[in-house]
């Protein structure tokens, strides 16, 4: 297999071909000598145009963004605890009712159990003397 030529003819090409040809070239220059991990971080430098001050920029950015959200998980956390302890008040307040209505149904079945043994004993006596 024959490798292609790398010579170019540049003195018909206009400036901007003419980088866009020296790019090409160095991209290529870049796989031939760079491994395949480094060239991922070549990338991204070229990518970020390897200044850092766009780096800087997507840091602070990054950072407020991780800001907002946490203050915003922290508000809908604060809201959900606080809705848990209002149901749980309300539930202690409902047992506490049903409570005191057992209470008061039960002195309410003992009084009748009382009531039926007397009218019980009653109608006993009147068949023992009948």
């Amino acid at each position: 297999m024959e490798r292609p030529s790398l010579e170019f003819n540049l003195s018909d090409t206009h400036e901007e071909g003419k980088l866009y040809v020296v790019d090409s070239l160095n991209n290529l220059n870049k796989l031939n000598v760079c491994p395949a991990e480094s060239q991922r971080s070549l990338d991204e430098e070229e990518n970020t145009g390897g200044a850092g001050e766009s780096m800087a920029g997507s840091n602070t950015r990054n950072q407020s963004l991780f800001f907002v959200t946490f203050i915003l998980t922290l508000i809908v956390s604060l809201a959900l605890v606080s809705f848990v302890i209002f149901l749980i008040f309300q539930t202690r307040n409902e047992v506490d009712q049903i409570s005191s209505r057992l209470l008061s149904e039960k002195k309410n079945i003992e009084e009748l159990k009382k009531l039926n043994n007397i009218i019980l004993r009653h109608l006993n006596q009147s068949r023992i003397k009948e």
